[in-house]
């Protein structure tokens, strides 16, 4: 339920309380005495999903933006006009539960936390994710995710787009680039200075080595976090879920990902960080469409038939934008999505290859330990690059003939033969033999 308090401009009296009667709403009316140009001011309780038809036609009559508006969240009403009212819209053309168009805005915009306090959150968040990534820690990259003010900027901007506020839609954008830009920055800063420090070994892949391999190389189910992230954010607004919940998981989207292209960056893998930016890219148009459509299908726009269409334009124009960005952003991703499968494939049918190979009386005394499929380096798009066969036997000595017989037997997809390379270790004793 909630309260409403409506000044009323001088003239449009009659047409509010006749909106009011209308409506069958309870309401108290008193003299506005201050030298400005109202004539009194409205107070009246309304149903939550009352609010928003009810200020429409109230803006309508007069009441526009030079009047103020407050709603106030109210405890209990007891009145049988308002109970009356209440099932009304509880069985009327009314749909769900939603928070009032204009209470949306309000609530985006407090979302959206003063720049100071922006840019330092996001600092501390860079600077623990970067330490996290480096340190091959998924606690410790959580903990960046959970401090990440992300959640306000992104809605903001959408909530801006669909209901015509342009100062909205630009807070927002500009607070998406500024904080996207600064964790980037942060993270190349603070990598810079624990490579030269030394504190990550000399020698070592560091993509391989932490938790960056994933936010390098992404394939198209990366999509699925930035998409439920702008869905779930969108509901979380307008339904009263829990903002902390899906904030953490608009920023899982874009603050691993940005902390890798700085760390990339500060190694000097500048394909790798190619990988890592598509990815930053392609997550934030994906939680600024799937927040837009969600808006839309729930209805929020301005309020009337002529509104309705200038505001349609500007939606479907930024809707667009998202949607071909991702499309085309969104190829590198398949690309990689595609290799995996094709590796996995190659995996299957070398481990069956080997398999019988070494079912060979010849190698009675070799076991099969492992068979891998290695890609190369050139990021985001990689290749295969060989088939690394482990084989257990009684010593680490290679056994002639062998190397051959598997490099014939597997046969990897493609006109060129890749490289098969064997390696041995000694296998496990378990048991003494029999003297």
């Amino acid at each position: 339920m909630r309260y409403l308090e409506v000044t009323v401009p001088e003239g449009n009296r009659r047409a509010v309380l006749d909106i009011l009667e209308d409506e069958g709403i309870d309401y108290v009316v008193g003299d506005e005495t201050s030298d400005r140009a109202y004539d009194a001011v409205v107070r009246f309780p309304v149903p939550t999903r009352a609010v928003e038809p009810i200020l429409d036609r109230l803006k309508r009559a007069g009441i526009g933006d030079e009047s103020t508006v407050v709603v106030i969240d109210a405890e209990t009403v007891v009145s049988e006009r308002f109970a009356t009212l209440r099932e009304q819209y509880r069985t009327g053309g009314q749909t769900g539960s939603r928070t009032s168009r204009q209470v949306l805005r309000t609530k985006a915009d407090e979302l959206t936390p003063p720049v100071p306090v922006y840019a330092t959150m996001l600092l501390i968040s860079a600077v623990v994710a970067t330490a996290g990534l480096l340190a091959d820690s998924p606690a410790v990259v959580i903990g960046a995710m959970v401090i990440a003010p992300l959640l306000g900027p992104a809605l903001a901007a959408n909530v801006g787009i669909v209901t015509g506020d342009d100062r909205l839609r630009r807070t927002g954008f500009r607070y998406q680039l500024t904080g996207v830009t600064l964790v980037i920055v942060a993270s190349i800063g603070l990598a810079t200075l624990a490579r030269f420090a030394g504190l990550e070994p000399a020698g070592v892949d560091i993509v391989v080595a932490t938790e960056l391999q994933e936010r390098v190389a992404p394939n198209v189910f990366s999509l699925a976090v930035a998409l439920g992230a702008g869905i779930a954010g969108i509901l979380s607004l307008t339904r009263g879920f829990s903002e902390a919940i899906v904030g953490v998981m608009i920023a899982a989207a874009l603050i691993p990902p940005a902390a890798a292209v700085g760390i990339t960056v500060a190694w000097g893998m500048y394909g790798a960080a190619l990988g890592a930016a598509i990815l930053v890219v392609v997550n934030v148009l994906s939680i600024n469409l799937a927040a837009l459509g969600t808006l839309w299908i729930a209805g929020y726009r301005p309020q009337g038939l002529f509104e309705v269409s200038p505001t349609r334009r500007p939606t479907a124009v930024y809707a667009t934008i998202f949607a071909v960005g991702l499309l085309v952003l969104a190829a590198p991703l398949a690309g990689v999505t595609v290799l995996e499968f094709q590796t996995t494939q190659l995996e299957s049918a070398a481990e069956s290859e080997a398999e019988a190979v070494l079912a060979d009386p010849a190698y009675d005394d070799r076991t099969l330990e492992d068979v891998a499929v290695e890609l190369d380096d050139d990021y985001p798009i990689q290749s295969v690059d060989r088939v690394v066969v482990t084989v257990a036997g009684p010593d680490a000595e290679p056994e002639p003939g062998l190397a051959d017989d598997l490099a014939a037997a597997i046969e990897p997809p493609g006109e060129e033969r890749l490289p098969i390379e064997v390696q041995y270790v000694v296998s496990e004793r378990r048991g003494l033999e029999n003297p």
